[in-house]
């Protein structure tokens, strides 16, 4: 297409022929120049702007150009090396490194972009975590503390941090780990994080913002190994075999430090990189599956139970206060497929478990959430405990200090599903009920406390079973005028016997007692006056009852014969008048 200065450049019909030539020449030499300038200027001839301005974009900033700019200025001021003028040039395809036009718009790539100073926060922390700063200052760390390039993270047993990024991705370090920061930068205009963590010991867990929208850079290196992502969930650890690798999700791509790139590891996969070589890849344990009952812990001691899983070596159980397990409280490695945790306090939680194969490769986490309510904790019962021979039944429970009042349930089922007495705002340590009957039974106590000014009850004791039998009783018992007397009660098999007689109803006077085998008795006609009798009996399973209900008898006066036996008549005993 002709140029538009052609149509507009006219040479006067009236000129000479040497006026004319030069003229000619001028224009022929201005349509070469044209020629060759237009197509070095690439694209600015597209991006205009307002000078000195500049738009930005996660992968490149486009800045529009002052009078007098070149591309070593404009490389200059947004990467710090003016020697980045040719790659710039290629990228906006200008050729050569002149002025630019005023207003042009000149693209630079993100990856050349200067790099500046970031920082990193702790977010969540628990047990001891120690940072030893660049200029070798150690200081223990605390929620809320900014890190700096070149700072060391240390953490011992029971200790976990994790810090989040300016880009909000979160660098989680377990117990008996140690990592170092060693790069902790963002490029200039862009914010691109430019992050690089070096594992000295133990284990990193990363969880990093999708870098594919801001053309950011992070890398985890170790002795052996590094491992560079563009967003996603990953986990380097060392261990006997070398460096382990698991991605949990998105892609991976590790390697040697001469081969970084030597293989693509997929979600759901891992490898060891040992001195001599990159392992193959090796598909993660799946998720281990919880027992059923945890999600409501009312103990302070904790308990967790998983169903285990082919080729797992060991477990690893996490206790945090957020689902992304970010925020460690605890934490168990067992052999075994139980586990217990102490000295939490109430909350919500989640726990997270993870099986680890012979490769130490950490598998897929299952994550569930759970509720711990423990506090105020509840008394300890003390009876009934087995059975009762009573047709009433006292509870005891010891005392509480904290206590405000307590709760009493007693049920048929040992799930508390058919309840039979719910009796609360107890404020003495015991309570005694008729309302029973006979039967097997279930009870349990909560403590109530006041919190906020409002009831807060603890978890019930665990339930304690017990069975109320008849009570123990007396057969009749009256004077028959005889020498002998003879008293007799029920009786099961393998029981003895405590039976006493006494001159008063509280049996502080007592006339006859004796322990027996048997479930009765003989004794010579006591003298004439009122009397009680009582029988306690020891089961075969040497439960003592309690006493039968006092029986009152009497013994009256009589004739007797000269051998002093009774005198009878054919209506009985002879008696004296009154």
């Amino acid at each position: 297409m002709k140029p538009s200065y052609l149509n507009t450049f006219t040479v006067p019909f009236s000129a000479s022929t040497k006026t004319r030539s030069a003229l000619m020449c001028l224009l022929v030499s201005c349509v070469i120049s044209c020629t060759v300038i237009l197509p070095s200027l690439g694209q600015t001839q597209k991006l205009k702007g307002t000078p000195g301005s500049y738009s930005v974009t996660p992968a490149e900033v486009t800045y529009y150009a002052l009078e007098h700019d070149t591309l070593t200025t404009i490389a200059k001021q947004f990467t710090d090396k003016a020697n980045n003028w040719d790659l710039i040039g290629k990228r906006n395809k200008i050729s050569n490194d002149r002025t630019i036009p005023v207003g042009s718009g000149i693209i630079i790539p993100a990856e050349l972009l200067a790099e500046e100073a970031s920082t990193a926060k702790v977010f969540a922390l628990a047990g001891k975590v120690i940072e030893i700063k660049k200029n070798g200052v150690e200081a223990e760390l605390e929620i809320g503390a900014i890190v700096n390039e070149g700072s060391q993270i240390i953490t011992g047993k029971n200790s976990f941090a994790t810090l989040v990024l300016v880009d909000d991705s979160r660098v989680s370090v377990p117990s008996n780990s140690q990592i170092n920061f060693a790069k902790l930068r963002v490029s200039k205009f862009t914010k691109s994080p430019r992050t690089e963590i070096k594992l000295v010991q133990g284990k990193v867990e990363s969880k990093v913002t999708p870098l594919s929208q801001n053309k950011g850079r992070y890398e985890v290196t170790s002795p052996l190994a590094i491992a560079g992502v563009r967003g996603t969930h990953f986990r380097v650890g060392i261990n006997d075999n070398g460096i382990g690798n698991e991605v949990l999700e998105g892609g991976v791509a590790v390697g040697k430090t001469e081969t970084p790139n030597a293989m693509l590891l997929p979600a759901g996969q891992g490898n060891v990189v040992s001195a001599t070589s990159v392992g193959k890849a090796i598909e993660l344990l799946p998720a281990p599956s919880l027992l059923d009952g945890f999600q409501l812990q009312e103990s302070p001691t904790l308990q967790f139970a998983v169903t285990p899983i082919n080729n797992a070596i060991v477990y690893r159980a996490q206790i945090s206060t957020d689902a992304q397990a970010q925020n460690v409280v605890s934490e168990l490695v067992s052999k075994d497929t139980r586990f217990k945790f102490e000295n939490l306090s109430d909350s919500a939680y989640f726990i997270r478990i993870t099986a680890i194969d012979a490769n130490n490769l950490e598998g897929i986490p299952s994550t569930q959430a759970f509720v711990l309510k423990a506090r105020p904790e509840p008394p300890f019962l003390l009876q009934p405990k087995h059975k009762v021979r009573s047709e009433s039944v006292t509870f005891k429970w010891t005392e509480t200090n904290i206590a405000k009042n307590y709760r009493l349930q007693v049920a048929t089922d040992k799930q508390f599903k058919n309840i039979v007495l719910d009796q609360n705002k107890i404020t003495e340590v015991e309570l005694s009920t008729s309302q029973l009957g006979l039967g097997q039974f279930f009870w349990r106590v909560a403590t109530v406390i006041e919190k906020n000014a409002q009831p807060d009850q603890g978890p019930f004791s665990p339930a304690q079973a017990f069975n109320i039998l008849a009570p123990q009783s007396m057969s009749p018992v009256s004077d028959t005028g005889e020498n002998m007397m003879n008293f007799s009660w029920p009786a099961e098999p393998g029981q003895s016997f405590l039976v006493q007689i006494a001159e008063d109803p509280q049996f502080k006077k007592i006339y006859f007692s004796k322990d027996l085998e048997v479930a009765n008795v003989s004794i010579p006609r006591p003298e004439v006056g009122v009397y009680y009798i009582r029988v306690r009996a020891t089961d075969a399973d040497r439960f003592i009852g309690n006493f039968s209900p006092a029986q009152k008898f009497e013994i009256r006066l009589r004739w007797t014969t000269g051998n002093g036996e009774p005198l009878n008549s054919s209506a009985g005993t002879v008696r004296p008048v009154n």
